[in-house]
């Protein structure tokens, strides 16, 4: 055996946000191992971690570029050659027909910040189109919109993560964070031991609530009530810091008379959280240090900016913000959520957080590019609002789809399906036949987590660098690769490289001054440092991001989901995620060691009773969008008034609901009307 084949690696997990690090070993079936120095995760992982390399060399794998006749619906392999030129070709055929817009691309949250990059500015420079943006859209734009507003900055945790021991009360507003991100959930267990209490806000009773001293269960789409009932309480107390808030902030008086009304008995009425519940939480806010995290189930709503926005209003009216251990934070979810939607794959950015819709901002990123600034096209459409124009003569009749599985993810979704469908042209670039590729009319095999490099920022603001680990399959490039190749056949006035180390500086020139500085970040100081946090380790201890230094306080209003149960849809469905699965699952449902068990459906014993539903038998659960079938599992951690459907498989996501949030453009995947029955015999 060579010693090549049994060198280890240090790299990070190819999952969610917190990127733990990880030790691999070996090139035909490399094993995992801890990597204890990792200040994240300090050597522990979750079972998706574990059982990571089962992504490699699996039989499911693409190694070929593949062409579909969409007459036959049979594919053809191809070279990389007669590949790259036949999209090269539809793709000048639709421009020159059509426009530039007329080609989109949808980039991903799990992509390197190199990929992120490079996606960017190939829509902008080789296709000049307006038309990109990318699932993270669907992840983390309404706390991102918030932190903006708010803030003046977007950073998902303004602190390292470890800064949840230190605090005295913890409160978690739609995060089951020892599920999605396990080896997270040690620091809930080190809070509560040194005598701190833990919240969780949730309509489940899921395994975070397990490790909570007090568990409040809202009506889905109400967390904004509830936030603006907490903080009238904080008044009505003298809880809040008046010095604080004067000193620091702006807007606290519209803020302190638009939650003059929520009494709690208000807020039981529209929660359906016990107004003493209510009591008890405002009255643990009094601690003198609390702090507050969202994730996806306060935030993927059609009102999901205007409910962290409250949210970050408690945490600044208890004076807590830049305080260390306390303050608010967001939990991102997928493994480049928060690098991933700073350097260019938004429709309305540029590379370092930057408005494409700024002359200073374009004129700084043009000329890192070596281009003319009004060669760049300005703002396009959002990701879902993109989609559900695609194929119709105001959209775009090409997308170029890198790191998403959008048949599965998006919301609406058998609706979004048949407009990838009515594309002329669909190009897929994955790693396996996703349900995405399976429709597409070309599909290139690229390279995966360990058989690349690339820098990760993870949801502290930490930038770490995965490295190569094994060798890809003949047959197989980067993503990288691909975008330059396309580069060059699409007549690009620059190149684009192809090493992501050259990538990764000039993303570093070209965010320099930006808000997401990432200039004096190099790989090197990566591995010197066990990863580099963008902007410091910790923001606001003196000032926030706005020009005159102060946090901005916004009086919002509570306004309800955009589908209200009715006699034809008398429930709320909500959806999540489980333990073995991540994201679309067109990974983990493909590693042998996870277990995958399919969808189902969760539902409260009183409301089983009621509709005749059995444990272990199917439930058919539809709303005005579609309908989809599943086993039933008969708990008492849910709400009697709410269903919930995980979102892995292909069947949730037809369900949801795709009215969007003004500010972020979000939709509402977290709750919806729905109507559930016993469904007889058969799943699907």
């Amino acid at each position: 055996m060579t010693a090549a084949s049994t060198s280890t690696t240090t790299t990070h997990c190819p999952y969610c946000s917190l990127q733990c690090g990880m030790r691999l070993t070996g090139q035909r079936l490399p094993t995992v191992s801890a990597w204890e120095e990792f200040p994240v995760n300090q050597g522990a992982l979750c079972r998706k971690g574990w059982t990571a390399a089962g992504l490699y060399g699996g039989r499911e794998r693409l190694t070929s570029p593949l062409v579909r006749d969409r007459r036959t619906g049979e594919w053809t392999a191809v070279g990389w050659d007669e590949a790259l030129d036949l999209v090269a070709s539809r793709l000048r055929e639709i421009q020159a027909a059509r426009g530039k817009d007329a080609v989109a691309v949808f980039g991903g949250g799990g992509l390197t910040n190199e990929k992120a990059y490079s996606l960017g500015k190939f829509a902008r420079v080789a296709l000049g189109t307006s038309q990109i943006d990318y699932n993270g859209r669907w992840c983390m734009s309404s706390a991102a919109s918030a932190g903006i507003r708010a803030f003046g900055v977007d950073r998902g945790l303004p602190f390292p993560l470890a800064d949840v021991e230190e605090t005295e009360v913890l409160v978690l507003v739609g995060s089951n964070l020892a599920e999605t991100m396990p080896p997270a959930a040690r620091h809930l267990d080190a809070l509560r031991q040194r005598g701190g209490r833990v919240v969780v806000i949730d309509p489940r009773r899921t395994a975070t609530a397990l490790r909570a001293d007090l568990v409040v269960q809202p009506v889905p789409g109400t967390d904004l009530a509830l936030a603006l009932g907490v903080l009238h309480l904080l008044v009505a107390a003298g809880a809040v810091d008046e010095d604080y808030l004067a000193a620091r902030t702006t807007g606290w008086a519209q803020v302190r008379e638009s939650v003059a009304a929520w009494w709690p008995e208000r807020v039981e009425r529209v929660t359906g959280v016990p107004a003493e519940e209510v009591r008890a939480l405002a009255g643990l806010l009094g601690a003198p240090k609390v702090m507050v995290l969202t994730a996806r189930g306060a935030e993927q709503h059609s009102t999901g900016t205007d409910t962290v926005l409250a949210w970050i209003n408690v945490t600044l009216a208890l004076g807590m913000v830049g305080v260390r251990g306390a303050g608010y934070g967001c939990l991102t979810g997928q493994g480049n959520g928060q690098g991933g939607r700073e350097h260019g794959q938004k429709a309305d950015q540029l590379p370092g957080y930057r408005r494409i819709d700024d002359p200073a901002a374009r004129a700084h990123v043009a000329g890192v590019w070596g281009i003319d600034p009004d060669s760049l096209p300005g703002p396009g459409r959002s990701a879902y609002e993109m989609l559900d124009a695609l194929g119709t003569p105001e959209g775009s009749s090409a997308l170029l789809v890198l790191g998403s599985n959008i048949v599965v993810s998006a919301p609406r979704s058998t609706h979004v399906t048949e407009r990838l469908e009515a594309l002329d042209l669909l190009v897929v670039c994955d790693l396996v036949m996703s349900e995405t590729a399976a429709i597409a009319d070309v599909v290139l095999p690229v390279t995966q987590w360990a058989e690349e490099t690339g820098t990760m920022t993870n949801l502290e603001g930490r930038v770490v660098l995965r490295q190569q680990a094994v060798r890809a399959p003949a047959g197989v490039r980067s993503d990288l690769e691909v975008i330059a190749a396309l580069a060059e056949r699409l007549g690009s006035p620059v190149e684009f490289a192809t090493d992501p180390e050259e990538v990764f500086a000039e993303l570093g020139r070209a965010s320099s001054g930006g808000s997401a500085d990432y200039s004096e970040i190099t790989y090197d100081r990566i591995r010197d440092e066990g990863g580099v946090f963008w902007g410091g380790e910790r923001l606001f201890a003196e000032t926030f991001a706005h020009p005159d230094g102060r946090a901005r306080m916004v009086a919002v209003e509570h306004r309800g989901a955009a589908e209200q149960p009715c006699a034809d849809y008398p429930v709320h469905l909500t959806t999540g995620r489980v333990l073995a699965q991540y994201q679309s699952g067109a990974q983990t449902r493909r590693v042998r060691e996870l277990p995958d068990s399919g969808a189902f459906v969760e539902v409260h014993p009183m409301l089983a009773a009621r509709l005749g539903l059995v444990d272990g038998e199917p439930a058919r659960v539809t709303t005005r969008r579609g309908s989809m079938a599943a086993p039933a599992r008969v708990v008492d951690s849910i709400r009697a008034d709410t269903v919930f459907v995980p979102f892995h498989w292909v069947g949730a996501n037809r369900l949801t609901h795709d009215a969007l949030d003004p500010s972020s453009r979000m939709p509402e995947f977290k709750v919806c009307a729905a109507r559930v029955t016993a469904a007889g015999g058969g799943h699907g």
